[in-house]
């Protein structure tokens, strides 16, 4: 199961993942763009690719994916890819705007551990893997970052934590650095992000925690690329 799969990273993953013929749970909030990642996906090997639009704020929706999962009887991976940047340009905290933060919370810290909540049995059984995407913003202390950062911040201490209480499973919070994306764009506007490096060029960090025996842990795809 991968959130956030119709462009950038999460794209980039799926299509890793379904030329090995993986069967792909997928979401993004735009149906539209969902739809053509999809097919995009169910050309390039035998799995099953299933779809499915929606907010990972919403309840509904998460328990949209949790049945898809369910009814399959069987999860292998959840990467927990969506998130959303707040406003751009990014303001600084001073003048940061509450419900703004509230809705980036949502979406990049309640909705990634409401749908590990609902996951979790399926991923014991199969002794699967959860890899959260996390970003240094998370460590590090760049001005107008304080909001999507904190998001980030948290999301890290709770896969921290949950790498303790689930020792069956592995859990990953894994930093990809920056890269060519719509959501690194709009944290830039205006700027030519052009030299940043495509989301494809950091997949292969991401099968290295896949397909290897890492502990649970922190891992930043810059860390795992030079070792493969």
């Amino acid at each position: 199961m991968i959130t956030g799969a119709s462009r950038g990273f999460g794209k980039a993953s799926a299509r890793a993942l379904a030329q090995r013929d993986w069967d792909l749970i997928i979401d993004a909030r735009t149906e539209a763009d969902l739809s053509r990642s999809a097919e995009e996906l169910r050309a390039l090997g035998t799995g099953t690719v299933t779809a499915i639009p929606g907010d990972i704020a919403d309840l509904h929706h998460v328990a949209a994916l949790s049945t898809a999962a369910a009814d399959t009887d069987r999860l292998d991976l959840l990467v927990n890819n969506a998130s959303v940047l707040g406003p751009s340009p990014q303001p600084p905290l001073d003048v940061y705007p509450i419900d703004v933060l509230r809705q980036v919370l949502e979406v990049n810290l309640i909705g990634p551990l409401r749908l590990i909540q609902t996951t979790i049995p399926l991923l014991r059984q199969t002794k699967g893997t959860i890899i959260n995407v996390t970003s240094d913003a998370a460590v590090e202390g760049y001005e107008g970052w304080g909001g999507y950062g904190s998001s980030k911040a948290a999301l890290e201490q709770i896969s921290n934590v949950l790498a303790a209480e689930e020792p069956s499973v592995k859990v990953y919070w894994f930093d990809p650095g920056d890269m060519n994306t719509r959501m690194h764009q709009e944290a830039y506007p205006g700027e030519d992000i052009s030299d940043r490096p495509d989301p494809a060029e950091r997949v292969p960090a991401l099968l290295a925690l896949i397909d290897g025996s890492h502990p649970s842990g922190r891992y930043a795809a810059s860390d795992l690329l030079v070792t493969m």
